[in-house]
């Protein structure tokens, strides 16, 4: 048995060789998160998992920009100060209140160290079986039904994630374009924008996943889809961050190769993964 997480995990400059499984007494998550191979710098992604009063959680992952070290402090800060207004939120609080705060909080800290730092952020309330989805910027977040549905897609704050929205650009394709890495929203940014989503209900054997575009940028979502929707969640997981860091590293013709840090986090609320 995995113990019930009761206090904030945060992951950063992680270099996770396997994926780290959380319980969550029903629930489940794992997160994976690793430095771009063959890289001498840090991470920049980071990662959190946040119990919250009344049963509550917040899961977050940040992808950090403006080059090392900012990069890295940029990531650190969103996740940090999410994650500490979603831990000091009151039964009574709604949760959205304490995740637009952290966002803000964390805005304000990064443009104050005026070294051009910046990050993207996906975080994700889970509320008694349903889930609201808050993002900023190319990170993403996804929600697969058991049989493959894809239930939530959020769309990349990018020239290219609009284009794909708007049926301009193939989803495929869009993988092999050249804005790709043209991000237009930045927590840290002046002008940053927090795109919060409708409340989503949760079906009992739903998997969510949470990821920077280390993960969205080397596996096709309908690979993604494929390797979450059933079984073991830790086995996917695996399997998940041994397909992209392979494409990182061996390149195949016709298949996405962009080396990156990458990190993801699966949730599901329903069975143990052993």
């Amino acid at each position: 048995m995995t113990p019930e997480l009761t206090d904030p995990r945060l992951f950063i400059d992680a270099r996770h060789e396997i994926p780290v499984l959380i319980g969550l007494d029903p629930a489940v998550a794992v997160v994976f998160s690793a430095a771009c191979p063959g890289g001498t710098g840090p991470n920049e992604d980071s990662a959190a998992v946040v119990p919250a009063s009344a049963g509550r959680l917040l899961l977050a992952v940040a992808d950090g920009a403006g080059g090392p070290p900012s990069g890295e402090e940029a990531s650190r800060i969103a996740v940090e100060q999410v994650a500490n207004t979603v831990k000091r939120a009151s039964e009574d609080e709604a949760l959205r209140v304490a995740i637009l705060d952290g966002i803000e909080h964390a805005n304000e800290e990064i443009r104050a160290l005026k070294v051009g730092a910046a990050t993207t952020l996906a975080a994700l309330e889970v509320d008694d079986g349903s889930v609201r989805p808050y993002h900023v910027g190319d990170s993403t977040i996804l929600v697969v039904g058991q049989r493959g549905k894809r239930k939530l897609t959020t769309v990349s704050h990018s020239p290219v994630g609009y284009g794909v929205e708007a049926g301009l650009i193939d989803e495929s394709e869009a993988l092999h374009h050249d804005e790709l890495n043209v991000v237009s929203n930045f927590v840290g940014a002046e002008d940053m924008r927090v795109e919060v989503g409708a409340v989503l209900a949760l079906d009992e054997r739903d998997t969510v996943v949470l990821g920077t575009d280390g993960l969205f940028d080397n596996v096709h979502v309908d690979e993604i889809v494929a390797l979450v929707q059933s079984g073991p969640l830790d086995e996917a997981a695996a399997k998940l961050a041994e397909t992209c860091l392979s494409r990182m590293l061996e390149p195949e013709e016709g298949k996405p190769s962009k080396v990156d840090d990458v990190t993801f986090i699966l949730y599901r609320g329903w069975s143990s993964p052993t």
